[in-house]
């Protein structure tokens, strides 16, 4: 097996492993909801196929495309995909993300409930809990609505997130989606949008949450980034 092939099934395998990442914290029901990577290296990405349950999902049956969501087999066998399966219907804006911010290398899409309560809001979550300014460096933001089909989800989320920390955004009337510097980065931040989606929520039936100061943000965010852990 060549280097390459050996590149693309290590990726396979983690996406269809990543999925159950999804599951395991209630983000996603029946066959919504995504994660895809970026092959190291090359013009092209690993995601789930369309309309397969996630009890179903192998490493076998993840999608090979290039960037702008085309299919690839590879070789003669096919080893690099599995033509008989469709990729995801976020694939287009899964590709749209990778042609246009080069140091990401790992996107997920969730329908999880509190995250998609607010989007269906369309409104912001302030920063108002030091994990968020951690995680997020300031508000997870809003992007357009957008219609299913095409890149323009990925447009939307693309212009949303460029000049922002967070690496999360709620697209309007549809659910978040997350990047990362590689596919468990960008479920990282699903998982915790969630959270702090939930916890927002729940102090805000309490009364108005308390806003953290900008500088205050950026020295949290600065540290867990830089800091912490090392």
């Amino acid at each position: 097996m060549s280097a390459l092939m050996e590149t693309i099934a290590a990726v396979r395998h983690q996406v269809c492993a990543l999925h159950a990442e999804l599951t395991r914290y209630e983000l996603v029901v029946w066959t919504a909801g995504n994660v895809s990577a970026r092959v190291p290296g090359q013009e092209l990405m690993v995601i789930k196929p369309s309309g397969v349950s996630y009890d179903d999902l192998t490493a076998e049956n993840m999608v090979v495309t290039d960037l702008f969501g085309t299919p690839v087999d590879g070789d003669a066998d096919g080893e690099w995909g599995n033509p008989a399966l469709s990729p995801s219907s976020d694939t287009a804006a899964h590709a749209y993300v990778y042609r246009n911010m080069p140091d990401v290398g790992g996107v997920v899409h969730t329908h999880s409930t509190y995250a998609t309560a607010w989007a269906a809001r369309g409104e912001e979550i302030p920063c108002v809990l030091t994990m968020m300014a951690d995680e997020f460096g300031g508000p997870i933001p809003v992007g357009p609505f957008a219609l299913i089909g095409d890149d323009s989800i990925g447009q939307g989320i693309v212009e949303t997130l460029k000049n922002s920390n967070s690496p999360a955004v709620l697209m309007k009337n549809h659910g978040p989606f997350t990047i990362g510097k590689d596919a468990k980065s960008a479920v990282k931040a699903a998982v915790m949008c969630e959270e702090v989606a939930r916890t927002v929520h729940m102090s805000r039936q309490l009364g108005e949450p308390l806003p953290i100061e900008s500088s205050q943000v950026s020295s949290l965010f600065d540290r867990y980034q830089n800091v912490y852990g090392n």
